[in-house]
């Protein structure tokens, strides 16, 4: 499959103040698309790997941005806690088996 680009459309003006602060279309590209993988995470529209492809950083450094950004990795409700807390117990035992 190839590639779809998506655009997004700046006010002159705005564009103006972002370039003058240092960020070309090229950075506000990719912040952007960071952003969008961030939130796309947060709300659970993505995987934790999809969202990593759409930022365009590998794995471990989307890891990390979710980390600067206050965003858990791992976000559970009690009822999943639980749940995984019964299966490690049941690996545990039959490990020692």
């Amino acid at each position: 499959m190839g590639n779809i680009q998506a655009v997004i459309d700046l006010p002159e003006e705005l564009y103006l103040a972002l370039s003058a602060s240092g960020l070309t279309k090229e950075k506000i590209a990719g912040e952007s698309r960071k952003l969008l993988a961030l939130q796309c995470f947060k709300e659970k529209v993505l995987s934790l790997g999809r969202a990593g492809e759409l930022s365009g950083l590998s794995k471990w450094d989307f890891i990390e941005y979710l980390s600067d950004n206050d965003v858990p990795v791992v976000d559970y409700d009690q009822d999943e806690m639980k749940r995984e807390f019964e299966i490690a117990d049941t690996l545990s035992e039959r490990l020692k088996k």
